[in-house]
């Protein structure tokens, strides 16, 4: 497992999922991601999609993603994590 430089459990709001862990290694890639709650088998599939990507290469394919009749989603979700963890 790498070394992460930033780390961040995120509580999400309007999902199943509740919360999101997400890292980032010392090259500012993401190094982990796991979901807790939400559909099970989306929610892995898009955790591991994003593994070494950027957090903008994220921010640029899942942003504004809704569930639904939800405002928001997992992916989006998974957006404001990585907006989080820079602050």
């Amino acid at each position: 497992m790498e070394v992460s430089s930033m780390h961040k459990t995120y509580k999400t709001t309007g999902t199943c999922c509740q919360y999101i862990e997400v890292a980032l290694n010392q090259e500012g890639r993401v190094s982990e991601c796991n979901f807790y709650g939400g559909c099970s088998g989306n929610t892995q599939g898009i955790a591991r999609m994003v593994i070494g990507l950027t957090p903008e290469e994220v921010k640029s394919r899942l942003n504004g993603i809704r569930c639904g009749s939800k405002s928001t989603s997992c992916p989006d979700q998974l957006c404001r994590a990585l907006d989080a963890i820079s602050k």
